[in-house]
């Protein structure tokens, strides 16, 4: 495995991270044993920078990677992120949710805590919540700040209500099938020092190569409705897979591995969930190795021919 600083922070984290989005209903491993074995593979892999949320199963995921990384005497050795939902942002709520985070994972302090979304559907003032949660580092009970799908405007103005310390991790939707983040937020993030991570990374399992249009399963999970697996964006999606698979074929990688890596060389982290121990150790195998700059402008020339519409219906 591979390292890199964390933006400022001085924090050495994993290049390829560990979503726990996996271990809820959303994803159906709500088996504790199951999501410690995932959680260990990954680990033994060298990744030590674990995501997960408040929302993920109401705490189920929390609760899981907590448990599991005391178990395995983990602590000191992992990075644990997690979220506050953009429904909890009013001061009092922020106070309230941390705790029960810091409950769930069983940790005196949450290394990033992110606000997951902005207030979409309430009224709260972004300095109220900003403000509450660098009340919270002073006290030492989270220890750095991010915030997870912000517009580059949003995350602007939140930084500039902090005063003694600053956002530190950004974390969007961004994959080689989905490239907006490319527009504003990646040159905004690099350019004031902060680290960009990569939810979503393999288009929910589109860039695996698992899967073709005239193949897809009948999915019970978050990826019934949505538009990437319509067979219309779908069959577009497995040109790309093809050279994905060509060029994996040449370094001994699945096409997955080559999309992970694709993210790896421009700076970000991204943070691929594993149902299984197999898949945390294959997700690991993206690092500690990488692409040519052809074969980045081959995979880059497939990605800009793709025309997705999420007018499915």
């Amino acid at each position: 495995m591979e390292y890199r600083d964390l933006g400022r922070t001085g924090i050495k984290v994993s290049k390829v991270g560990l979503g726990a989005w996996q271990f809820s209903d959303a994803w159906g491993v709500l088996d504790y044993e199951a999501a410690r074995k995932t959680i260990s593979a990954a680990l033994e892999a060298g990744i030590n920078l674990v995501d997960t949320a408040a929302v993920y199963g109401r705490g189920t995921s929390e609760t899981h990677v907590g448990k599991a990384i005391r178990e395995l005497g983990a602590r000191e050795r992992v990075i644990i992120a997690t979220k506050v939902p953009g429904d909890f942002l009013r001061a009092s709520d922020v106070v309230k949710a941390v705790q029960r985070s810091r409950e769930r994972l069983g940790v005196d302090a949450i290394d990033i805590l992110q606000v997951h979304w902005p207030p979409c559907w309430h009224n709260v003032p972004t300095c109220e919540y900003m403000k509450t949660l660098e009340k919270l580092v002073k006290e030492g009970l989270i220890r750095h700040i991010g915030v997870s799908n912000f517009p580059v405007k949003l995350l602007d103005e939140a930084r500039h209500c902090l005063s003694i310390t600053d956002i530190v991790t950004t974390q969007n939707r961004y994959n080689l099938v989905e490239r907006d983040a490319e527009k504003e937020l990646l040159p905004y993030a690099s350019q004031n020092g902060i680290q960009v991570i990569a939810w979503s990374p393999l288009a929910k399992g589109l860039l695996t190569g698992k899967y073709t249009p005239e193949n897809l399963p009948k999915f019970t999970d978050v990826r019934s409705n949505d538009p990437l697996y319509a067979p219309e964006n779908a069959r577009q999606v497995m040109k790309l897979v093809n050279v994905l698979r060509e060029i994996g074929e040449k370094h001994g990688k699945t096409p997955g591995q080559v999309a992970l890596n694709w993210l790896i060389r421009r700076g970000v982290i991204p943070i691929p969930g594993a149902k299984n121990p197999e898949q945390a150790l294959s997700n690991a195998g993206a690092a500690g190795w990488s692409i040519t700059d052809d074969e980045d402008n081959e995979i880059r020339a497939a990605s800009d021919s793709l025309n997705i519409s999420y007018v499915v219906w």
